[in-house]
């Protein structure tokens, strides 16, 4: 018997299973349109006026920027814990690692992206 038989028969389940689902969804499940299903809804509560202006892009490219080195540099604390054992080789990993990320953030700054206008 073939090794790879259980392996393609979980693809194909995979594959066929969700348009199965689709399909049948779209035959059984309801078909009411009604004016208040494309209304925003939030809370609970009905808008009464219309929406504010958006977040500018900046808003959500300083967030992601923040993450970003916010999530590399917690990788500081585990190195810190093993730092005796990994020797001379695990102390220029880390120089390396923080370079990248100094260029990085050298590279964003100089692009403009922490800047508010």
């Amino acid at each position: 018997m073939n090794p790879y038989i259980p392996l393609l028969a979980v693809v194909a389940v995979a594959f066929i299973l969700p348009v199965v689902l689709l399909a049948m969804s779209s035959m059984l499940g309801p078909k009411r349109d009604e004016a208040a299903k494309g209304d925003p809804y939030e809370c609970g509560v009905p808008q009464l006026t219309p929406p504010r202006d958006h977040f500018p892009v900046k808003y959500y490219l300083v967030a992601v920027l923040f993450l970003l080195f916010d999530v590399e540099a917690v990788f500081l604390y585990p190195w810190a814990v093993v730092y005796r054992r990994l020797g001379i080789l695990g102390l220029v990993e880390m120089a390396v690692f923080l370079t990248v990320l100094f260029l990085g953030l050298v590279y964003v700054w100089k692009r403009g992206a922490l800047e508010w206008d």
